[in-house]
């Protein structure tokens, strides 16, 4: 689950727990607001955690010249 769909379900189980004022037989709206509010919080959360310890997709390797002190890449991939 991504950033976008967590909001999108922060928002919608908004809606159906504050806004929305109609009964449905069987169902209760403001319970599904609240469980979709749920989702969508623990689901922004741990995409903020992933994307904040994920490192990008540059790999380098460098190599030191012993004598002059210069680097250059030897090495460069894609994770």
């Amino acid at each position: 689950m991504g950033i976008s769909t967590s909001i999108i379900l922060l928002a919608a189980g908004a809606i159906l727990a504050f806004a929305v004022d109609v009964t449905v037989s069987g169902v209760d709206l403001v319970a599904v607001g609240w469980i979709l509010m749920v989702i969508g919080a623990l689901g922004l959360v741990l995409s903020m955690i992933f994307w904040g310890s994920w490192g990008g997709f540059r790999s380098r390797t460098t190599r030191v010249d012993p004598m002059s002190g210069r680097r250059t890449v030897i090495d460069e991939r894609v994770s």
